[in-house]
């Protein structure tokens, strides 16, 4: 019969794990779709980042030599072409770069494949005139296309507008406009590498214009793709869409192993189910029939359990009716009893048993006979000599139909049992004690190997096992893994000032804040110092993590009492996420600590997620310190200088050395584009001491050419005016006095300096430098701090001055600020001199010394030289 009620859980299994396994297989199908859209969007990426690198650096490429035109609007043809030579040696998309003062083309390059373009009139071309007028009405460069190039072959094309003049008079001078080689790009950014998907760009040159697709196999929009946008440098957007080759519905490789496993699941279970059911029938049959067979047994055995009872070592017989005992031989010795008794009674036996067991011993032997069953028990016994002996007895009753009832049974010494037992009880008490002290000792080594003495956290370790069960490749879910880490900010400062047990109050608190912060089963560990770690598995998309961050902050932030004093500590937190088949604990925790440098560097107490544009600017950062470290050993940090004038007389009244790097590739950098990275590197002190020794060789060689340089100041950061090592390093220059000049940043004296820097600023006074704040206006200077330092001059900071020749307000203030200089004898020198107009209010309102373009830029120690002798700041004035 094939159907039968043993059958039917066979069949309920089957049906259930079919219907499990069709739901398997279509989820198997979607995860298999969102893998291959994560790895199209993970490609994607990638081309887009060098996408836009490629076309940013074209573009920086051609906004430096609008720079260069700018500053020299009437450069000659060989000159562009000495620019334009310059900038396509370097590696890069660029076809062709023209110039076109007032929108006309005079000069192009490279010139010989390129000469019809020369004396092309934009606003005369229709295709060319819109984006022409764009980019001189909006001031920016313009970047159109692609478009079809006559040259053939398909490029972009960037317009930048140049204007010469200053602010006031800014003028409208024309435009320089480059060519990008699209099919270089696309290669070069390596859309046309990947074959395993299909690519499409879509852009539109301007918001008002609507987009387009421009590159790829047309349809592809309608497929779902994966976008992303590409950011470029002007108004126009594009943004990249991709599709696999095979397309989304391709059916996953796992997808016939696991049908099959689905196959041979049900396989398992059913045909399992199937077999028990019909064993189970086999068995209630031969139950039924083994059940006859124990009642038969069951009669056949009773005489003989009475014999095999009776068998043991004392045997005695009790007549129920007539109170008659009858012992052994074995059961005299036992009691140590003689045989002179010809009878012995019931009465002879309780006497014999020990006083605190008699009344257990009579109600067992009472309650056998009262319920007719067996007899058994366990006391002790008072032998005639006085020993106390351990006694075991089973006995049963037996009835005959022709005589009175009776008991038969045995009895057998168990006293080295029972004094054994104790021995036993007694060692197993002290072996569970001992293993228990084991374990506890155990517990706690294990514990104090995984957590943290003073917060009781998790300490590294732990969070490396973690992390490493996390991460497992048998763990399959859809949550990803998190990791915060979690500095503490100012605690140093309270760790300094208050003592090491404040320091590690405020981590015990640290620590109980993350506790309550945390959900349950997050992961929080210190992993030394005042750092510490929480991992969590969140869903994809949702928002946990930065609740969690948010909280941490927001507590983190309160006060904390500490022996009368009120603590404030706060938190900053760099975040990493990962899938949990795609996690490495050690990358993770990397990312998770760049996440936390950006945090720091942004204010701190705040939090920032690790993301792959943060790991690029981190690249990117690291290779500049590279470029830097190496900058110093071959000497491309030079010293550039701009002249100081008496607001009097216009006469040179020094000179400011300002640093400029010489980069092999970049061309001259000012300090805006590596001080910061300089100074994380800890080598302005050395960029500082660079300059220093450069100027004061220059102004050596000056003297001894006659040319009229009455001193020059130089720059010196915090870090360098902190140094222990700068009085001696000074002393071994031997500066002649009065001839320089240190400028300070007035942020560095607050009302309260520290003793190394006020120390130092006594020395360096006392070698005869003189002492000047610079950026005056912009920090936290206070009149305490000037009569404390005593400057020999002050610096008014050049926002300070740049607004003073339209607005009234802004000239009180710094008439203000040269008063409080003249008061306290202070010289005072205006920074930002930007037109002469300027320099005629500033001699008006009484400043002694001006500085700015309107006389001349920082320029090379050659060309100072050649300006001071020519003197053509006077044809400014």
């Amino acid at each position: 019969m094939l159907f039968s009620p043993s059958t039917l859980p066979a069949a309920v299994a089957a049906g259930v794990i079919a219907l499990l396994g069709i739901f398997a297989d279509h989820q198997n199908i979607i995860l298999h779709q969102q893998a291959a859209r994560a790895e199209v969007l993970a490609k994607i990426n990638v081309i887009r980042a060098k996408l836009e690198g490629g076309i940013n650096g074209n573009v920086q490429l051609a906004r430096g030599l609008a720079a260069m035109i700018e500053a020299e609007p009437d450069l000659g043809e060989q000159r562009f072409q000495q620019l334009a030579n310059r900038l396509f040696s370097a590696d890069n998309q660029l076809r062709n770069v023209a110039v076109a003062p007032n929108f006309v083309v005079t000069m192009v390059y490279p010139l010989e494949a390129n000469k019809a373009a020369i004396g092309l009139d934009y606003l005369k071309n229709e295709r060319q005139a819109a984006s022409a007028l764009r980019a001189r009405d909006t001031g920016e460069m313009v970047l159109t296309g692609p478009v079809d190039l006559v040259q053939g072959g398909k490029g972009l094309i960037g317009r930048f507008p140049v204007f010469t003049g200053d602010d006031a008079n800014r003028k409208f001078w024309g435009l320089v406009s480059v060519v990008v080689d699209v099919d270089r790009l696309y290669r070069d950014s390596g859309l046309l590498a990947d074959k395993e998907i299909e690519i499409a760009l879509v852009g539109q040159d301007s918001p008002e214009e609507k987009s387009v697709q421009f590159f790829g196999p047309p349809g592809l929009l309608a497929e779902q793709p994966v976008t992303v946008a590409v950011s470029l440098p002007s108004g126009a957007s594009w943004q990249i869409a991709a599709v696999p080759a095979e397309g989304w519905n391709v059916t996953p490789d796992n997808a016939w192993w696991l049908r099959a496993l689905i196959a041979a699941a049900i396989a398992l279970v059913a045909i399992p189910i199937a077999f028990a059911a019909r064993f189970y029938a086999d068995r209630q049959k031969n139950y039924l029939a083994l059940h006859r067979r124990e009642a038969q047994l069951r009669k056949l055995s009773q005489r003989l359990e009475l014999a095999l009872d009776a068998s043991r070592i004392g045997v005695w017989e009790h007549d129920l009716g007539t109170d008659e005992v009858i012992w052994d031989d074995r059961l005299y010795e036992i009691y140590g009893a003689q045989r002179k008794q010809k009878r012995r009674t019931y009465q002879d036996w309780v006497g014999a048993i020990h006083p605190d067991d008699l009344e257990m011993a009579e109600n067992d032997f009472n309650t056998a006979v009262e319920e007719n069953r067996p007899y058994s028990s366990k006391y002790r016994i008072i032998r005639p000599d006085g020993q106390i002996r351990h006694i075991r007895t089973h006995a049963t009753i037996f009835r005959d139909p022709d005589d009175t009832p009776k008991m038969i049974g045995a009895e057998w010494d168990v006293t080295a049992d029972v004094a054994l037992n104790k021995d036993l009880e007694r060692a197993k008490i002290l072996a569970e004690i001992r293993a228990t002290e084991l374990e506890t000792v155990k517990a706690r080594i294990e514990h104090n190997a995984l957590h943290d003495s003073l917060t009781g956290l998790p300490n590294r370790r732990y969070l490396d096992e973690e992390l490493t069960r996390l991460a497992a490749p048998n763990r399959h879910d859809d949550k990803d893994i998190a990791l915060l880490h979690i500095d503490l900010d100012r605690f140093k400062q309270i760790n300094d000032t208050l003592g090491h047990a404040a320091g590690d109050a405020m981590l015990v608190h640290a620590a109980q804040v993350l506790r309550q912060n945390v959900r349950k089963g997050d992961f929080v560990a210190r992993i030394g110092g005042d750092e510490f770690v929480v991992v969590c598995l969140v869903q994809p998309g949702q928002n946990h993590i930065e609740d969690i961050a948010q909280r941490i902050i927001r507590y983190m932030r309160r006060p904390v009492a500490y022996e009368g004093h009120q603590c404030r500590i706060g938190v900053s937190i760099g975040i990493a996420t990962e899938t949990r088949d795609k996690a490495d604990p050690a990358q993770m925790l990397v990312n998770a600590d760049i996440a936390l440098y950006r945090a720091k560097s942004r204010g701190r107490n705040r939090y920032e997620f690790f993301t792959t544009a943060l790991q690029a600017e981190i690249i990117r950062n690291k290779h500049l310190a590279d470029e830097i470290l190496g900058g110093l050993e071959r000497n491309e940090f030079v010293a550039y200088y701009q002249p100081q004038f008496h607001a009097d007389t216009l006469e040179i009244a020094g000179v400011e050395a300002l640093v400029r790097w010489a980069h092999p590739t970049e061309g001259l950098l000012t300090p805006d584009a590596f001080l910061k990275t300089a100074d994380e590197l800890n080598v302005v002190s050395t960029i500082d001491r660079i300059v220093l020794e450069q100027t004061l060789a220059n102004f050596e060689r000056w003297n001894r050419t006659s040319l009229l340089v009455p001193r020059v100041s130089v720059n010196v950061s915090a870090r360098r005016l902190r140094d222990e090592e700068l009085i001696q390093s000074l002393r071994r220059l031997d500066i002649r006095p009065g001839i320089l000049s240190f400028e300070l940043l007035e942020s560095i004296f607050l009302d309260d300096t520290d003793e190394i820097v006020a120390w130092n600023v006594d020395r360096i006074k006392e070698f005869g430098i003189d002492i000047e704040i610079d950026d005056f206006g912009t920090g936290y200077a206070s009149i305490v701090s000037l009569l404390k330092l005593q400057p020999r001059r002050l610096k008014i900071d050049r926002q300070l001055i740049l607004p003073i020749v339209k607005s009234v307000r802004q000239r009180q203030l710094v008439e203000s600020i040269i008063e409080i200089g003249k008061t306290l004898g202070i010289d005072v020198v205006a920074e930002g001199v930007e037109t002469m107009e300027h320099a005629r209010i500033l001699k008006k309102l009484g400043c002694d010394k001006l500085q700015g373009h309107a006389f001349g830029p920082a320029i090379g120690a050659p060309a100072l030289e050649d300006f001071i002798r020519s003197e053509r700041w006077r044809t400014a004035s």
